[in-house]
Order: C-alpha cells, then sequence, then structure tokens
C-alpha cells in the first residue's frame, strides 16, 4: 500500500513551474529520498505532501486519503526542518512533549511517550538539558523525536543535515536510517547531496526542473541512469560519444563510463584481454586521500577522469601530470547508454 501518491502534481508560481505534473507512489515503511540542484522543485513536493503549499493541480494521498484540500494540521504527517526550530527557553523533554501539549494529551501519557521518543533517538537520560548544552547532531534528533512523538504515518524531512558538518552528518545518515528501521515510519527525505540520498534511502527520485528524471534504488541509479543528467548528478561520470563511441561500439551514441571502471596504462604495462585503450596524457592528478583523480587528456577525443584507491604502499610512485604519453584503458562493458538529450529538448523541458 502507497504511503505517499502524488497525481498529476504542479505548483505554478506565476510563470515558473516549480513542479509540473508529478506522478509518484511511496510505499509504506519506506524511506524515500527526494534528490536534485536547487529550484528542482523538490522542496515545493515536500511542502504540498505537508500542507504548507497549496497545488495548482493534480492531488495529494496520504494512504487512501485526499488530503489535497485538508490543512496542514489535519494530515497525519510531521515535519522536520533544517534550522531544528527548538524551543531554547525549554528542556529537551518539554521541546519533545510540546505537540502532545497542544493536543491536550494527559500529562502522564505525553511523558510516557516523550521518553519514548528520546530512547528511539537514543538521547535517553538527556530529557533535563537545554538545546544551548547539546551538539548539532543531538539538537538535531530532538528535532526528529519531537516529530516522531505525534506517531505520524508520514514524517517529511526538509535537508535536516545540511547544517551539520561533514563527519556529523556522515554519522547522522546511520542514524536516520537505523532510527527509521526501528519505527517503521515513511520517511520522505529531501536532499541535494547524493551521498546522503545513495546511503540511506530504498529509492530516490532525481528531480531536474520540475520532473522526475529516474525513480530507482540507488544502486539501479548508479548503475544504469536512465539519462545523461542522473549519471552527471548521481556520482561523477565521463561523457563519451562521436568517433571515441565509433571506436569503441562501432556505432555512434552517447555513453556515460564511470570514473572507477577505468585504468591509466603506462608505456609497458599491458592491457587486460577484453579491455581497450585509449591513448591520451595526464594533465593533472588530484589526491583525495582513499583515492587519486587522473584528468587525462585523450589523444583523439575529450578528457577523462579516472579514480585509483590508494590501496598500495605509501612508497609506490605517484601519478603525476607530464608529457609522457599514458592510455585510458576499459571495458566495453563499462559504458552506460544514455537517451540522447538535445539542446531544443533540455531547452524546453
Amino acid at each position: 500500500m502507497a504511503a505517499v501518491t502524488a497525481v498529476g502534481l504542479s505548483k505554478h508560481f506565476g510563470d515558473v513551474r516549480a513542479v509540473d505534473d508529478l506522478n509518484i507512489e511511496i510505499a509504506d515503511g519506506e524511506f524515500f529520498s527526494m534528490l536534485g540542484p536547487s529550484g528542482s522543485g523538490k522542496t515545493t513536493v515536500l511542502r504540498m505532501v505537508a500542507g504548507f503549499e497549496h497545488p495548482t493541480k493534480g492531488s495529494v494521498l496520504l494512504g487512501e486519503q485526499d488530503v489535497t484540500a485538508l490543512p496542514a494540521h489535519r494530515r497525519d504527517v510531521n515535519t522536520v526542518f533544517q534550522d531544528y526550530a527548538i524551543f531554547p527557553h525549554m528542556d529537551v523533554l518539554a521541546n519533545v512533549e510540546y505537540g502532545l501539549r497542544v493536543k491536550k494529551v494527559d500529562r502522564r501519557e505525553r511523558r510516557r511517550r516523550a521518553e519514548e521518543a528520546l530512547a528511539a533517538v537514543r538521547l535517553e537520560g538527556y530529557g533535563k538539558r537545554r538545546p544551548t548544552q547539546l551538539s548539532g547532531g543531538q539538537r538535531q534528533r530532538v528535532a526528529l523525536a519531537r516529530a516522531l512523538v505525534n506517531r505520524p504515518k508520514v514524517l517529511l524531512l526538509d535537508e535536516p543535515l545540511g547544517a551539520l558538518d561533514l563527519k556529523l552528518r556522515r554519522e547522522m545518515q546511520l542514524e536516520l536510517k537505523q532510527i527509521q528501521r526501528d519505527v517503521g515510519i515513511t520517511f520522505v527525505f529531501v536532499t541535494h547531496d547524493q551521498e546522503e540520498a545513495l546511503s540511506m534511502s530504498d529509492r530516490v527520485a532525481v528531480f531536474r526542473e520540475g520532473r522526475v528524471e529516474q525513480v530507482a534504488s540507488p544502486i539501479e541509479l548508479y548503475e544504469r541512469p536512465a539519462s545523461a543528467f542522473v549519471a552527471g548528478f548521481v556520482g561523477t561520470s565521463n561523457r563519451i560519444g562521436g568517433d571515441v563511441a565509433r571506436r569503441l561500439l562501432g556505432t555512434p551514441g552517447e555513453y556515460a563510463v564511470r570514473p572507477e571502471r577505468l585504468r591509466v596504462v603506462t608505456s609497458g604495462e599491458p592491457v587486460e584481454s577484453g579491455e581497450v585503450a585509449l591513448p591520451g596524457t595526464v594533465r593533472e592528478v588530484v589526491y583525495l586521500g582513499p583515492i587519486t583523480h587522473a584528468i587525462v587528456e585523450l589523444d583523439a577525443g575529450p578528457s577523462l577522469t579516472v579514480s585509483r584507491p590508494n590501496t598500495g604502499s605509501a612508497s609506490d610512485p605517484p601519478l603525476a601530470a607530464s608529457d609522457r604519453p599514458v592510455a585510458v584503458a576499459l571495458h566495453r562493458d563499462s559504458l552506460i547508454a544514455l537517451s540522447e538529450v538535445t539542446e531544443e529538448t533540455e531547452e524546453t523541458a
């Protein structure tokens, strides 16, 4: 059964089509992410599901109930925002209880439920602390507990990790996914960070200019992107076409290949069986700790980014930019066929 369904959903702001005829189903109990660049329409969709925006046309269903005309407070959803929205003058327990107090829930019952919610987000014993005594990740979990305490059918999360530093954000990605598994509530997560979407989601919808380019599992999005836009936005990819594509496959077309599927082959190094070698020159090397990126300018085509894991000895000779000829080796089956996107299509999409 679908927890959230959008049917022909559109939202126009004057001449701007923020969301354009969206149809999507989010399964009950699913961790579903809406991924895309700024201005792609993902947050507007979330706000229409929450009831903060009214659609220009189309419908929003929660379960089997059409809630398009219902105000936000009558929908069985809760929203967690990036800025937490925690009351600084209240302690943690009072913050979590707040929604239940507004609903006139008995004091003993709301205390019990608030403590259960804090336990669900691993904040047992923090009830008497003030928000100023908490780390950024702990404040985010308080906001999450305050949303969960109302036991919504769907939890909407609008870039909730955006204000955290990189290390804490990665820790919270794992925490959020585990919390979602524990509570069993449908999570609808908005982000522009493809690593967040890939690491946490059961399925991801990739947005572009108010429309969805592809809805798929993280593995399918990365390994089998449906368009050039998805291939470029979800992870890093190299575009191959024209003469290079003809040489590799004997036919024209547009293809993508992931940097980790390529190898830099130096002079005298053998090419493996089934590989094709494209001669070129290393123009730039970027060291990133676990991996090194080499930018190789092909003799007969574009530049390709090649990723090499730094798994060898620290004494191994580093890859360096030079005029010495090299080759980029790849297997033909590493190429991902892309649907052709013409300039006219891009302008009118």
